[in-house]
């Protein structure tokens, strides 16, 4: 099967099944989302939805979490990982949107990327679920699956490629909710070490190529 077939099956399919796809992270604020993005960078989005409702409680927007020490913020965020380096970043980057930006998220890319904790992945998320721009942000199950299914070559050894990959074939319209529907797939049918290929729409067209993607 040529690949602008499979990519017309998958998003024919994600359409039609996961029309409303949206991250799961709970959050009240653009703000607050961007916080719980970094949270869930190697970490389950189950496990940052269990420490942020505290954690918003007592830091609620930028100005608040600005006045915070990191190990103010580390009380509450003790169980995601690397949450030494994650309280830093909070604070740090709290401080920067009070002094730079007004204490709002700014939604031009390059100034997302200057925050502390900010990498291309995390302002491609709130590129598109936040400001609703077309961005496409490639996480590890994002990565992997579009390598299973056989979506980006395999010259796409990083995240970057994998990402030009997929906005090239993946209609701009459908691109903000693309992310949702390759990483919710991976992250409940196309799981890294035992994938349910039983459960999955493509398994009959699936190449398999399990071998591309070790994430």
């Amino acid at each position: 099967m040529k690949k602008e077939e499979r990519y017309r099956l998958m998003l024919e399919h994600f359409r039609r099944e996961m029309p409303d796809a949206d991250t799961e992270l709970r959050y009240q604020s653009v703000f607050q989302l961007l916080v719980a993005v970094i949270l869930s960078a190697q970490c389950t989005d189950k496990r940052v939805n269990l420490v942020t409702p505290q954690l918003f409680s007592r830091y609620p927007d930028a100005r608040s979490m600005a006045l915070a020490e990191p190990e103010d913020v580390l009380e509450y965020i003790g169980s995601v990982s690397y949450p030494n380096s994650k309280a830093r970043h909070l604070v740090e980057m709290s401080r920067q949107l009070m002094e730079q930006h007004g204490g709002e998220v700014p939604a031009d890319m390059n100034q997302l990327l200057q925050l502390p904790g900010v990498g291309r992945k995390t302002a491609n998320v709130m590129q598109a679920v936040a400001f609703g721009r077309t961005a496409m942000a490639v996480d590890t199950h994002v990565y992997r699956v579009s390598h299973r299914l056989g979506l980006v070559p395999r010259t796409a050894d990083t995240p970057l490629k994998v990402e030009k990959a997929l906005m090239k074939n993946i209609p701009a319209a459908d691109v903000p909710r693309a992310h949702h529907w390759l990483l919710l797939h991976g992250r409940y049918v196309c799981t890294s070490r035992a994938p349910h290929c039983d459960r999955c729409f493509l398994e009959a067209v699936c190449p398999k190529l399990l071998a591309d993607s070790k994430l």
